[in-house]
């Protein structure tokens, strides 16, 4: 039978706590982090940088060069043979040549920045099928320049002309900056272009010589656009 008998039990007495066994625990819990922290050592050096690691990776490198020479050898060694360097050039130039070519043609993923958007393949559109006097401008600048060079003598005429192919020059680049703003608005009211850049876009463009105009026109002169 289970035994009623309180012997070995201990009693409380009025004023005792618990205070002992909760300051064994207490002491206990503190021994075992002392120790944990004890174990857990550090590395006895820093971590490494991203590009520190990344260095011990690809391995020693070469030491700078101290001439010239040995730069123009490194940078051959580098490179290649003789017959990759000219595949790899003419390849570039290939490259080169088909994105020029693309941009000339109007394609709009390889065109200029400036050249971008259907507003400005209008405008350029609307230049390209204009007869403009500014497209004469600078044979005539060339003719005049070479004239008086000459023939000093005729500085004085070749300066009054210059003067006044300028300010004919001026007064067709408002006319054409009005008339293609005006375009520009009926069949793109919704552009974000300003006046200014619309109208010195089509300056530009119209006082290019024709057959050096980039992108090539798409148009030819006295069609209706």
């Amino acid at each position: 039978m289970p035994s009623n008998s309180l012997v070995g039990v201990k009693f409380l007495r009025r004023g005792e706590s618990t205070t002992t066994s909760d300051t064994s625990v207490t002491d206990a819990g503190a021994a075992a982090t002392v120790e944990e922290k004890a174990v857990t050592l550090g590395k006895g050096k820093p971590t490494p940088k991203r590009r520190e690691a990344e260095a011990r990776r690809r391995g020693p490198v070469a030491p700078a060069p101290k001439t010239s020479k040995e730069a123009r050898a490194r940078r051959k060694s580098l490179a290649g043979s003789k017959e990759d360097r000219k595949s790899s050039s003419s390849e570039r130039r290939a490259q080169v040549q088909d994105r020029r070519a693309r941009m000339l043609a109007g394609e709009e993923q390889f065109l200029l920045p400036r050249d971008k958007g259907p507003v400005k393949g209008y405008v350029r559109d609307i230049v390209d099928a204009r007869r403009n006097l500014l497209g004469l401008f600078m044979p005539l600048a060339l003719v005049l320049i070479l004239s008086m060079i000459l023939s000093p003598a005729l500085q004085a005429i070749v300066t009054l002309g210059m003067l006044v192919m300028m300010l004919f020059m001026i007064i067709e680049g408002i006319v054409l900056g009005r008339i293609v703003n005006n375009r520009v608005r009926e069949r793109f009211p919704n552009a974000t272009d300003s006046s200014f850049s619309l109208g010195w876009y089509s300056f530009v463009r119209a006082s290019q010589i024709r057959r050096m105009r980039a992108p090539k026109p798409r148009v030819k002169a006295g069609d209706s656009v």
